[in-house]
């Protein structure tokens, strides 16, 4: 008993010196972080930039935004699904902090609705709510965590809404740069 006690406090403060040093390197790096980076490495930019855009929890970082213009240049559908792979995989750390935190919030009323409601509707919860470029997808993510929501099933309703967003925005980006570099006689 006291040993699990004792991971779950290491856990518990190795996943908040990560976020911690997560932010505060992004913050002291943002300026040599530029997107034109990114964009040089094609697929593995688009998968960094998905990965580290929603592995900042509650930091938003536009990587949706960048599959889309990356659409025009690079094929829509594996770009699509890679950048969905990277962004999913991102959310474990939202995951990993709601776990961390699980056993302080316990006996709070709210835990014990979430419980039942991800339970119950956990899979189509977390998939309806990857599919769009929502903010607060991080506290679904934590909820997930705090819960103790199985991490694969998890991760794959987090992959399959990532991806198809993802992969609708490499298209739209594709066809929409497109349309309007022909729209402004642009070649």
């Amino acid at each position: 008993m006291k040993d699990t006690l004792l991971r779950r406090r290491l856990l518990q403060a190795g996943v908040v010196l990560f976020l911690v040093g997560s932010v505060v390197l992004f913050i002291l790096y943002r300026d040599r972080l530029s997107i034109e980076q990114f964009r040089s490495m094609g697929y593995l930019g688009a998968f960094l930039m998905a990965l580290i855009g929603s592995s900042t929890v509650l930091l938003p970082i536009p990587h949706l935004a960048f599959t889309f213009t990356m659409g025009a240049v690079l094929s829509p559908f594996p770009l699509g699904f890679i950048a969905g792979t990277g962004d999913a995989l991102g959310e474990i750390t939202g995951y990993i902090a709601g776990y961390a935190v699980e056993e302080e919030v316990e006996g709070v009323k709210l835990y014990r609705y979430l419980k039942t409601w991800m339970l119950r509707n956990g899979d189509l919860t977390i998939f309806v709510l990857s599919l769009f470029p929502v903010p607060f997808f991080d506290l679904a993510a934590m909820a997930g965590g705090i819960v103790g929501y199985p991490l694969w099933r998890f991760m794959l309703a987090t992959w399959c809404g990532k991806t198809i967003k993802a992969i609708v925005a490499a298209w739209a980006g594709f066809y929409g740069i497109a349309w309007m570099a022909q729209l402004l006689g642009v070649q």
